[in-house]
């Protein structure tokens, strides 16, 4: 039987980010090994095989758990923020939902001036390292620094990109450089190679929001045959008051109040339902 114990795992001058960590009340006889840590179990400190394990390391350092545990570790982790928090999860994508990002060799005659403008702009950033021969521009979605603050008060957010871990750090040291919005939870291609799955996600798929769709965000041109101008060449951008992060923004609001109304009845509350029954009242989905 899994108990969970509360630890903090993040960096967190506040100390306010309470993470939950899973250990096992040990049976006289015997151990399941649920748990483990760099191979180790938690429980009896015997070396464990790692074919029987999911690597969790991005959400805690050397984190492993048994395949036969992982749903009763999800549903008591949903359960914990749920009840202790009065939080969701949320899985966001970084390239064009909240960024977007060019190889600068691909800019245009009429996008160049923006190389220019990087370091002195606090949306605009030159990317460039010995890990990445491209140097590259990241440009911030108007509103991102809001819409993180505002989401945070109701989500466990991560990030889930199919970029390398260098290039979703870099970023995330762009949009969270303290770390407080999304900590140690970022799934990278090195995790996950093939196709976005929820398996990586620490929670229960009925608390976590991933369906909703954002407007994609395209500053830079996409592509020559492109046929009208990007924002960066107009030399404007997406609106602060109405772009697709403002918009999304009032959805999870809206789902993390529904879900939340009746406090009783969490155990049964699904995310996926809800979600469905905003966008048939709302007869639009963003």
């Amino acid at each position: 039987m899994s108990i969970l114990e509360t630890l903090s795992l993040e960096p967190n001058p506040k100390r306010e980010t309470i993470e939950p960590v899973f250990n096992e009340s040990l049976p006289s006889t015997t151990c399941l090994h649920s748990f483990a840590c760099h191979g180790v179990c938690t429980a009896c400190n015997s070396m464990v095989e790692k074919r029987h394990f999911r690597s969790f390391h991005y959400f805690s350092d050397g984190l492993q758990i048994r395949h036969e545990a992982l749903a009763l570790a999800k549903r008591l982790t949903t359960k914990f923020y749920c009840t202790g928090e009065k939080k969701l999860h949320l899985v966001l994508d970084l390239d064009h939902t909240l960024v977007h990002t060019t190889s600068v060799p691909s800019l245009t005659e009429a996008e160049k001036y923006l190389i220019q403008e990087a370091g002195s702009r606090h949306d605009l950033w030159l990317l460039k390292s010995d890990e990445d021969p491209v140097e590259r521009l990241v440009k911030l979605r108007p509103f991102v620094h809001d819409f993180l603050e505002e989401a945070h008060k109701m989500f466990k957010m991560y990030v889930y990109t199919k970029g390398n871990r260098y290039y979703a750090e870099s970023v995330l040291e762009m949009i969270d450089p303290r770390r407080i919005y999304f900590g140690r939870r970022v799934v990278t291609r090195e995790e996950s190679p093939y196709l976005k799955t929820l398996d990586l996600v620490l929670a229960d798929e009925r608390g976590v929001s991933n369906l909703v769709e954002i407007s994609s965000y395209e500053y830079f041109r996409m592509s020559n045959g492109q046929c009208s101008k990007p924002y960066s060449e107009e030399r404007v951008d997406e609106s602060e008051c109405n772009g697709g992060l403002v918009n999304v923004l009032r959805l999870l609001k809206e789902v993390h109040c529904g879900f939340f109304r009746v406090k009783e009845d969490l155990e049964s509350k699904d995310v996926r339902l809800l979600l469905q029954e905003i966008e048939f009242n709302r007869g639009v989905l963003y």
